[in-house]
């Protein structure tokens, strides 16, 4: 659950269609929040590194993108989760959109039914 004194963070890029999905949830249910635009603002490799600890590379680097598709097949093969943090941290269109940074953890991705029980009491 997340706490009043909380003010999540989203982090994603502008103008991706599930951003624009899970921005409009938080809106429409009144949830104030901040937006960090990774391919505009940049990412720490700390967050990143921090964020594959939690979540793990598997889940938070994008391989369905272009960006990723586009990869020779060298950067593709052997991926770990310090390859991974590197490609990211290069090309933040890589990481999975959005990551919700709800304080005490983060959710990767947007379905409704995860941010519902993610901001139920």
């Amino acid at each position: 659950m997340v706490t009043e004194s909380t003010t999540p963070v989203i982090y994603g890029i502008k103008n991706c269609d599930t951003m624009k999905k899970a921005r409009a949830w938080l809106e429409a249910h009144d949830i104030a929040y901040a937006f960090h635009d990774y391919r505009a603002a940049g990412i720490e490799r700390a967050r990143l590194e921090a964020w594959v600890e939690e979540v793990g590379w598997e889940k938070l680097l994008n391989r369905a993108g272009t960006t990723f598709r586009k990869l020779s097949d060298a950067d593709k093969a052997d991926m770990d989760a310090g390859k991974a943090v590197r490609l990211m941290e290069e090309q933040p269109a890589m990481i999975k959109r959005p990551v919700l940074d709800l304080g005490d953890r983060r959710l990767v991705g947007f379905k409704p039914e995860i941010y519902e029980a993610a901001f139920s009491a």
